[in-house]
């Protein structure tokens, strides 16, 4: 155990020294970085010495992330926290961020739309502004990293515009079970100059000329959304936003996405009140890639009431508050990539009701770790079954902590990505070997 603790305080050093100021510049304020160690009480002391030491392989190496937002919805909120493990870790690691107009915003958010199933007129119009404003990015982003990762839709073109030397991997974190044949088509032009598609689950895979690789995503117990409060800490938030909790809660937090179903939660929540006393409470947010959201939040006000609170904050206490205080959690998706904010409350312990649908049937064991619904009715009746029986939500929400400590923690995909990385190694003669 001497040599592993020599080890670990001799990484932790390396990392460290990258952030002292240089020369006569005054010191840094004393934040922590959460640390992969920190992790140990979780997932264990083996399992955090393996990830430290493929970190150590590869702590040569500069990795970027590339997405369209820095805030609001899954992807921002996972790479928030996974550049800064990794960098912890002694894993140089950055995250960039495209700029768009409104009208490039709107186009991407049509082709999400359409790569989960739906509908798009794929002019000749749309095709220039879209392959322009990544174009105007790539001249600023000046990239010359050994890794780079490109999140979505939005960016996936930046490849066409750089002399690629080293591996490039675009990860898809929407639900590709049925995408849009036409757009299909049009992007997978850009998709299989990539080294690797990166998605979720097995189902969303694509025939393609380059190699899948399916990586679920995971949650930072250590952030602000998901860090312990202490039941004075939720009143505080939840008094903040004047939200009543003398009756049980039932609450879904998630952007303002008609894929998301917001208007089914709130016909479910009203179908189940007849039968039960209970609060609604509706939180999403508008990210800045995602135009449709505040014509979503506008339409959802008008069924607000006393018992229907529909709020868009960006506030990670709330969510946390929320989740932690809540009865049951919904997820009422019509499609999902994954579904972070089911793991976010199931590892408060909070039961969640989730869509049929996506990877949340793989975060959610029917009947065990919450419900699986599959319409309006259904999640009426579960919710109603759970307002009645609190020591059902207590058992259920315990296995479904216990679920996401096993298998959804930010660590398993810090590894995972580690592990592709070190599996390209022998082909772009990157530091690290193979694992």
């Amino acid at each position: 155990m001497n040599e592993i603790q020599n080890r670990r305080r001799a990484r932790r050093d390396t990392a460290a020294a990258r952030w002292q100021p240089d020369g006569d510049m005054p010191a840094a304020p004393a934040f922590e970085l959460t640390r992969v160690e920190d992790y140990e009480p979780h997932i264990g002391a083996e399992a955090v010495d393996r990830i430290l030491r493929k970190a150590e392989l590869l702590d040569d190496l500069h990795v970027v992330h590339i997405n369209s937002t820095y805030y609001g919805g899954g992807v921002a909120e996972i790479l928030s926290s996974l550049s800064l493990l990794a960098n912890a870790a002694g894993l140089r690691t950055g995250w960039r961020v495209i700029q768009g107009r409104p009208d490039f915003f709107s186009i991407t958010k049509k082709m999400h739309n359409a790569l989960q199933g739906g509908d798009i007129n794929l002019s000749d119009l749309k095709r220039e502004i879209y392959e322009e404003v990544v174009y105007e990015n790539a001249v600023r982003l000046h990239l010359d990293h050994d890794v780079v990762f490109v999140h979505d839709p939005q960016p996936l073109p930046l490849i066409k515009y750089f002399r690629k030397k080293s591996p490039w991997f675009w990860r898809c974190h929407v639900d590709l079970s049925h995408p849009h044949p036409e757009l299909w088509a049009y992007l997978a032009g850009f998709i299989e100059r990539y080294d690797a598609v990166i998605l979720s689950l097995p189902e969303y895979a694509q025939p393609l000329g380059v190699p899948q690789r399916f990586i679920m995503p995971a949650i930072d117990p250590f952030s602000s959304t998901n860090r312990p409060l202490d039941d004075a800490e939720i009143d505080d938030r939840l008094a903040h936003y004047d939200i009543p909790d003398d009756l049980p809660l039932v609450v879904q937090v998630s952007r303002f996405d008609t894929w998301k179903d917001p208007q089914g939660v709130i016909d479910a929540f009203r179908i189940a009140r007849r039968e039960v006393d209970c609060t609604l409470v509706l939180v999403g947010n508008v990210a800045t890639d995602d135009p449709e959201g505040q014509e979503v939040f506008e339409r959802l006000c008008a069924s607000a009431e006393d018992r229907i609170r529909i709020l868009s904050v960006q506030d990670s206490a709330l969510v946390n508050a929320l989740q932690r205080r809540a009865a049951v959690v919904l997820q009422k998706s019509i499609r999902e990539g994954f579904g972070l904010t089911v793991t976010e409350a199931m590892w408060k312990g909070t039961p969640v009701i989730g869509g049929n649908v996506g990877g949340i049937r793989h975060q959610i064991e029917n009947g065990v770790t919450g419900y699986l619904v599959d319409g309006v009715e259904q999640a009426a009746a579960r919710i109603v079954h759970l307002l009645r029986h609190p020591d059902l939500r207590t058992r259920m929400g315990e296995k479904a902590r216990r679920s996401v400590a096993g298998r959804f923690l930010l660590t398993r995909l810090m590894e995972e990505q580690m592990d592709l990385i070190g599996s390209v190694e022998s082909r772009f003669h990157l530091r690290g070997t193979a694992f």
